[in-house]
């Protein structure tokens, strides 16, 4: 009887040394995976669509055209300070100071909230708490990153491929990237945790036990050599790697498939298209230029251009009492069929179209436009769809013919995209305005999914599902 007593209380003190040494000692924990193992590993056949010359070289960021050039051609820097005029830079220099002094300090405090050192201590009792659940219960495994910053990622994967379940969720991995005030001990990673999927979470730099400074070029990184232990270590094909984007984590998720096109799908969670509109809700009026210009410098989060680039399956989450992301001018909380002014609106608008030129003309984007502003609910979502006289079969038909001859179309298949043809898609010409708002609004749907929640409500396991496929 002693022994055994002897024996729980031996467990016990190691769960409680296991969860301290977690949270306190993780720097000094060996090195699990570094950003160029692939590299030296040589990545193998299969991986061969994900070795970019662009992810090769080192991470690069795609730039907003009001800071002159565009993603890849875009000169250093170093270039473009030397073809301005020794003037226009000193006639800068101020406001280029003000705005690095800003982003330093309060505004990276209020983008990335997490990373601040007094609600990480205030939070550590829940983390333990997170920590000790996702190791005991789903038998989590934790592993230190080193990206190509030299920032330590700190991250957490369940392997459910021994176990996938009846319908093979287990064999997919979820990559979770989370909010701006989020971890993976606590964090959007539940919902397809618990709806029997693999999952591999992982933290901000500056966030728990990840080092390093959370501004947009480090969590890119980070984003970057995630993504390659995925694929490289633990050995999931491309296709079968989904990634979660909750938030700001819109923006590494977007950044992810963007890189690395042959990733299996893309599920955005209360996200946003682009930073500014958010920042200009909460930041005084007479701020507005230096707000625009210290977005654009250090925090250019375009979540829709990062989008636009990827051209797999899609599917955007609108939490339809979500004020966070919302800038119609309502206080919370939020009257019931208030959608009208949620950015993930913007960003279904930017993404079909990008995808669906034609499709999306005047009539298609007024009639997606109305869509939006009158789907607070199923039920209004039902009666505009059922207005419209939508036929899905005929509107499946029709693509699945396009896409078929696009395929005969092309002299080489394997230079193809591994999604299928690459988009823009000009399919919808030759169709009457009333055909085109039907597929219009049967695209919509299926790349739109409504949720009944607010911002930070935990997400329910059976709203997490796999984008559609065409």
């Amino acid at each position: 009887m002693c022994v055994i007593c002897f024996m729980k209380a031996l467990v016990h003190v190691f769960k409680i040394y296991l969860t301290a040494n977690y949270a306190y000692n993780f720097r000094s924990w060996p090195v699990d995976f570094r950003w160029d193992d692939s590299l030296a590993a040589g990545g193998g056949s299969g991986h061969r669509a994900l070795t970019c010359a662009a992810a090769a070289a080192g991470v690069w960021l795609l730039r907003d055209t009001a800071l002159g050039g565009d993603a890849r051609g875009r000169a250093p820097r170093r270039a473009r300070s030397q073809a301005l005029c020794l003037l226009q830079q000193i006639r800068e220099l101020p406001s280029q100071l003000a705005s690095y002094a800003l982003a330093h300090s309060l505004g990276r405090w209020l983008v990335y909230p997490g990373s601040i050192f007094l609600m990480t201590r205030a939070l550590l009792p829940l983390l333990q708490q997170g920590q000790e659940r996702l190791v005991v219960r789903y038998h989590g495994r934790r592993a230190k990153l080193v990206a190509c910053d030299g920032n330590e990622i700190d991250t957490m994967f369940m392997d459910r491929r021994q176990h996938p379940g009846s319908h093979g969720r287990g064999l997919h991995l979820v990559i979770c990237c989370e909010g701006n005030a989020g971890f993976y001990e606590m964090g959007c990673l539940a919902a397809p945790l618990e709806a029997g999927y693999s999952v591999l979470g992982w933290n901000h730099p500056g966030f728990g036990g990840s080092t390093g400074a959370p501004f947009p070029q480090h969590d890119a990184n980070a984003m970057d050599v995630v993504v390659k232990y995925a694929l490289h270590r633990l050995r999931f094909p491309p296709a079968h790697v989904v990634i979660y984007g909750w938030s700001i984590g819109g923006f590494t998720a977007t950044w992810a498939t963007m890189t690395y096109p042959a990733l299996g799908a893309l599920i955005l969670d209360a996200s946003f298209d682009d930073l500014v509109p958010l920042a200009l809700k909460v930041m005084p009026h007479s701020w507005k230029g230096m707000v625009v210009r210290t977005v654009r410098e250090h925090f250019n989060l375009n979540v829709a251009e990062q989008l636009c680039r990827y051209s797999g399956p899609v599917l955007l989450l609108r939490r339809t009492q979500d004020h966070v992301v919302n800038t119609s001018g309502h206080l919370p909380p939020l009257p019931p069929s208030d959608v009208e002014g949620n950015r993930g609106n913007e960003l279904l608008l930017r993404l079909l179209q990008h995808r669906y030129p034609a499709v999306m003309g005047r009539e298609g984007h007024a009639t997606v436009k109305r869509w939006l502003r009158r789907t607070g609910s199923p039920e209004q979502e039902a009666a505009v769809y059922a207005r419209y006289r939508v036929d899905d079969e005929q509107c499946l038909m029709l693509l699945r013919s396009y896409r078929s001859q696009r395929e005969k179309q092309l002299e080489d298949p394997e230079a193809c995209d591994p999604h299928g043809p690459a988009f823009p898609w000009l399919v919808g010409q030759g169709l009457s305005p009333r055909r085109r708002r039907q597929l219009a609004l049967f695209l919509a749907r299926r790349h739109l999914k409504n949720v009944e929640a607010t911002h930070c409500s935990p997400l329910d396991p059976e709203d997490f599902q796999l984008p559609w496929k065409l």
